[in-house]
Formats: C-alpha cells, sequence, structure tokens
C-alpha cells in the first residue's frame, strides 16, 4: 500500500507527456497563408528530443541496445551521403535536418521515453483523440459544404489543415483508425475496447469523405494485417461487422454516395484511363527514376527534385493542382514531389539512401512481427500494443508508395514509428520492472 502513491505519481508524470503535448497540438487550426515551414508542434518534437536527453542523463543509463542503434541509426547514412552530394549546400542542409528529425532523432527519442506497454496505450488514446476532433471537423465541412473544393463542390474534408494539406487530415484519421482497430483487438478491459470499436467505426465516415484513394487502401490493407494477426477466426468475426456497419454508415451520405462511388470505381482506372492527377504521378514518378539513372549511388541530393523536375518530366506533366475551399482562395499549388516517399529518396538519395532508410524500415517490420508471434504465443496481454504498432508500420509502408513526408502532419508520422519502434527494439526498463511484476 506504501508505493500506490510513487506508482500513481509516477503514470501522472509519465516520460511521454511531451510526446502527448505534440499530439494536442496537431489538433489547433493551421495558420492561415502558411505554405510549408516549422509549426507549433515541429517545435514541440524537439522539446521532446530535448527531453529524452535530459532523462538519459539524469538516469546514467545506455540509450539503446546495439540492434537499435543500428537500425534506427540506418538511415543517417543515406541522408548524410545525399546531403554532402548536393549541388546546393543551401537547400540540403534543411532537407538533412529535416529527414533527421523524422525518421531518426523523434523516433529515438519516443522509443527511450516510453516505459511500458501503458504509456503505449497513452499515446495510442491521444492519436485517437486527435484522429477524432480532426474527423469531427472534416464531417462537418462535408456536410456544410465548407471544406476543400472536389468536383467542383467545396466538400472535401480537409478538417483544420487547409486545401493547401489535403492529406494531413486523411492521414491523421487513417492514424487514428488503425489505432483503434488495434486496441478494440487487445485484451484491454471490455469497456475500452468497445469504446475503440466505436471509435473506429466513427472514423471510417471523416475517412470517406477525405476522397483519397490511396489512404482508404493503406487503411483497408493495414486494418486488415491486424485482423489477421489478431487471429483468422475472430477476423472473420470482426471483418463481417465492419463491413455491415461500414455499408450502413455510407448508405445514408445521399448525394455524396454517387461521389464515392465515382472515386472507388476510379481505383481500377488509373493504368488504362487515369485522370489528370494520376497522369501528373506519373509524369512525378518517370522523373525521379529518370534522376536516379542519371546519379544512381547517390541522387541528386536532398531537396533537389524540385530543381531538377522540369529537366526530366515529360510534356504529360501539367503545371500544378488546383487547391481552394475551406477558407482558402484558389491557387495553383506546384507539384514539388513525386508523391512516392520511395521515388523521392531514390531520386535524391540514390540506392544508398533508399536501402539505408526503407531497410530500417522492414527491419522494425520484421522485428515487431517476431515479437507479436511471441506475444500471441505466451497470450501477452499487451497484443493491443503489437497490433498498434505493426499496423502502424504496415500503413506507413503502403501509404509511402503513393504519398511523401510534408505538411503538418509528418511530425505525427515520426511519433508513429518511435511507437512503432518501441515495440520492435525496446528493452524492458529496470525502474518499472516491480510495477510490471505487481499488475
Amino acid at each position: 500500500m506504501s508505493h500506490a502513491p510513487t506508482l500513481a505519481a509516477t503514470r501522472v508524470l509519465t516520460p511521454v507527456m511531451p510526446v502527448v503535448a505534440v499530439i494536442v497540438l496537431l489538433a489547433l487550426p493551421d495558420a492561415p497563408g502558411r505554405e510549408g515551414g516549422a509549426t507549433l508542434a515541429d517545435a514541440a518534437s524537439g522539446a521532446v528530443v530535448l527531453c529524452c536527453a535530459v532523462r538519459l542523463w539524469y538516469h546514467r543509463r545506455r540509450p539503446l541496445s546495439r540492434t537499435a542503434a543500428v537500425v534506427l541509426g540506418m538511415p543517417v547514412v543515406g541522408i548524410a551521403v545525399a546531403a554532402a552530394a548536393a549541388e546546393v549546400p543551401g537547400t540540403a542542409v534543411p532537407g538533412f535536418s529535416r529527414y533527421l528529425q523524422i525518421f531518426v532523432l523523434v523516433p529515438a527519442a519516443v522509443l527511450l521515453l516510453i516505459r511500458d506497454r501503458r504509456d503505449v496505450r497513452l499515446l495510442a488514446w491521444s492519436v485517437v483523440g486527435l484522429a477524432v476532433w480532426q474527423g469531427a471537423v472534416g464531417v462537418h465541412q462535408y456536410a456544410t459544404e465548407s471544406g476543400a473544393s472536389y468536383m467542383g463542390r467545396e466538400i472535401r474534408a480537409v478538417g483544420t489543415y487547409g486545401p493547401d494539406d489535403i492529406m494531413a487530415m486523411v492521414t491523421v484519421v487513417a492514424f487514428g483508425l488503425v489505432c483503434a482497430v488495434g486496441l478494440a483487438l487487445g485484451s484491454a478491459p471490455v469497456r475500452q475496447r468497445v469504446w475503440a470499436l466505436v471509435c473506429a467505426l466513427l472514423l471510417v465516415v471523416p475517412l470517406a469523405v477525405s476522397f483519397s484513394r490511396g489512404a482508404w487502401i493503406a487503411t483497408v490493407l493495414a486494418c486488415t494485417a491486424q485482423l489477421v494477426l489478431a487471429g483468422l477466426r475472430r477476423a472473420v468475426r470482426v471483418g463481417a461487422v465492419v463491413a455491415a456497419v461500414t455499408v450502413i454508415l455510407m448508405g445514408g451520405f445521399g448525394v455524396g454516395s454517387a461521389l464515392l462511388e465515382q472515386r472507388l470505381s476510379s481505383i481500377g482506372q488509373v493504368a488504362h484511363a487515369p485522370d489528370q492527377s494520376v497522369a501528373d504521378r506519373y509524369a512525378l514518378w518517370a522523373s525521379a527514376l529518370d534522376m536516379w539513372r542519371e546519379r544512381p549511388l547517390m541522387g541528386v541530393g536532398l531537396k533537389g527534385f524540385p530543381e531538377h523536375r522540369d529537366g526530366h518530366a515529360s510534356l504529360a506533366l501539367s503545371s500544378g493542382s488546383d487547391t481552394e475551399g475551406a477558407g482558402a482562395a484558389y491557387r495553383k499549388q506546384p507539384l514539388l514531389s513525386p508523391h512516392n516517399m520511395y521515388l523521392l529518396v531514390l531520386g535524391e538519395q540514390g540506392l544508398t539512401g533508399l536501402l539505408t532508410l526503407a531497410g530500417s524500415w522492414l527491419a522494425l517490420l520484421v522485428l515487431g512481427l517476431r515479437r507479436l508471434a511471441r506475444a500471441r504465443r505466451a497470450r501477452d496481454p499487451g497484443l493491443d500494443c503489437a497490433l498498434v504498432a505493426c499496423g502502424l508500420l504496415v500503413w506507413h509502408l503502403v501509404s509511402f508508395a503513393y504519398a511523401d513526408i510534408g505538411g503538418p502532419s509528418t511530425v505525427l508520422t515520426a511519433v508513429c514509428l518511435g511507437l512503432s519502434a518501441w515495440w520492435a527494439l525496446a528493452r524492458p526498463d529496470p525502474a518499472f520492472s516491480q510495477e510490471a511484476a505487481a499488475r
């Protein structure tokens, strides 16, 4: 009994609270007229890294295992080589800092600040809460036609991020849905699992009215992987329930259901009858591949894609994408990336960058799946953490085939990668072994 206040206090003062603060800051409206640049959440992610460094110094302990250091440190090689190979060093420095922040420093800090599974659940529920908030704003935009322009109507859900970052809200919503599915499939108390399932079903609506085909594909594949990893029998039962509820929810959209049906059918037309957005994407992909062929080992350098794009693009590439609505005036948004993370890395960092960065992600997935298999055999009560971590990683690996980093939600990508890295790489913290044994 004498330890109860101490344990309660350590829960309130959990080291992951700075990470929760980053997630909370992503709920704030985006600054009007802001075109790229750092956000409050980015600044808070720097504070997360600083808090981690102070905590490591205070506890005087070895920060990472050898395996974790290798896996998380691999991207540094490709990033550094690409920065050194850049033709304009001034543009490479911001790129080097950004890649280091998103793929190395913040994930490592999140991994080291998480103490146990309860911290993982706290972060997962924080992401769900952010997704519900942004999703509610997005559904309101759809219902009142106050969102971004889509097919001549301002109905595209973009949350608080505006039409210049149309992928930000749907990324947040997808993260929240994947976290909710993982929590619902775990062994938490029934009330928590029911709330997680309710949140997952509700988040289907803003995901749908985002009209993002790539996000739909990535979310379906990630959630399907979670269901299969949780057990085939459960996957069939839960899949049937989710399919039935989704049909009911989607059936209430009225006129919007025709737009959704059209958007869904367009997924099968990207090969033989692509629309202009898909044609632009193909042209950008071809540009990135052409850059890689020109400099296969080191690429054209960090932040080099916009400068080299016109020299490698075909005539099929348009001048930019049209954005308006959600309180913003019409503008032509330039196409400054190939919208494919793998090809962006290949074009700017060459094979060195792609092998180190993608190799790090694949290593996390393999190690995470291996630990998940052991957890299932041992009937580990932390299965929900495993499903959240592996689900988020699968989502990223699929999503990066049609999207890349950029926008206000990018820092949340770093947090999710850190959460996945904790499950795959973390060692038990001896400071809390007694508490774990007591549970």
